[in-house]
């Protein structure tokens, strides 16, 4: 990196998190590169590693490591936890989070940031055009990439990358669990946050091992299916539980008119099946309205009782009577 002349360097504030989870070959090296990062640019920052729970010797290096704000987690909880301690421990107005295995490049930052600015987004997100990993995991993110396309529509290339910079009023209220940090776009989107992506660079593993497996990939693709539910129904659950009773039970009264057609003709076949049948989708369909309403109103008690609301206001314009 080469030193840029100070009067031209806007100052930012910035608070850059980053999950670590037995990382002892990476955590000095990236420190190190996130530090000068901030030193050339002239930021005001912070750096809050939070180690998840490592067994390796990667707290004994952290402890080392100055300056730099560190969350230790009792047990390994997963990248998302992290994120959402270190999110919540970040004081300052810009938030950049990144991975802690060294392929995020922290000479982007400036670049996410700038961009940031330049389109008035709330947040700007990383995309790894040109991968630097194994043949196995760049098949299975494109697969998880399309269906993700598919069924909550964020608008970006690569939800994935965790080099993300963000306006810190963006998580007032958000809670990450699960493996929701590769959907932190898609939840930001349904509360109304802009959303915008850059190409950044993505450099090969250095040192250590992926923690990317099969058991995250599951646990993405249900968590994604919670995101889309929330996005189509988590403030009106009537209409999608009701929906499906009312269908139930119009299904329920098409078998009881066909069964009564037919024992009037004296079918003998469906006396015993229709009956049954059309019962059944009845009390369903009574169950799934009943239910319908019932998440309706914890639905408004949700929102009537904690921080979370289905909306963000981005300003409020007044204008004095002249």
């Amino acid at each position: 990196m080469s030193h840029k002349d100070s009067s031209n360097i806007k100052k930012h504030a910035i608070s850059v998190v980053v999950p670590i989870y037995n990382e002892e070959g990476n955590v000095a090296e990236l420190h190190k590169e996130i530090v000068e990062m901030c030193d050339i640019q002239g930021y005001q920052y912070e750096i809050i590693f939070v180690d998840d729970g490592s067994t390796d010797s990667t707290f004994k290096i952290i402890e080392t490591l100055s300056p730099l704000v560190c969350i230790r987690f009792r047990k390994n909880f997963g990248q998302t936890a992290a994120m959402n301690a270190g999110i919540k421990k970040a004081k300052y107005s810009l938030i950049v989070t990144m991975d802690g295995d060294r392929q995020n490049d922290p000479a982007d930052i400036p670049r996410l940031i700038d961009e940031l600015e330049r389109t008035g987004c709330d947040l700007i997100s990383g995309w790894r055009r040109k991968r630097k990993d194994s043949i196995g995991k760049r098949f299975f993110s494109r697969g998880a990439n399309l269906l993700r396309k598919m069924m909550i529509h964020d608008g970006i290339h690569d939800s994935g990358c965790s080099l993300k910079v963000y306006r810190a009023e963006c998580f007032q209220g958000v809670t990450l669990y699960g493996e929701m940090h590769r959907f932190i776009p898609a939840v930001l989107k349904i509360k109304g946050f802009t959303i915008g992506e850059l190409e950044v660079n993505h450099r090969s593993r250095t040192a250590g091992i992926t923690k990317y497996t099969w058991h995250r990939t599951i646990k993405g693709f249900l968590d994604m299916l919670s995101v889309w539910f929330w996005n189509k129904f988590a403030v009106r659950p009537l209409h999608f539980l009701g929906g499906l009773g009312m269908l139930s039970i119009f299904c329920g009264l098409i078998v009881t008119v066909i069964g009564i057609i037919f024992y009037i003709s004296n079918i003998a076949l469906f006396k015993n099946v229709l009956p049954v049948l059309a019962v059944f989708l009845l009390i369903t369909g009574v169950q799934l309205f009943v239910s319908g309403l019932m998440a309706d109103m914890l639905a408004k008690i949700y929102f009537g009782t904690t921080e979370d609301v289905p909306y963000k206001i981005r300003d409020v314009i007044e204008k004095p009577k002249k």
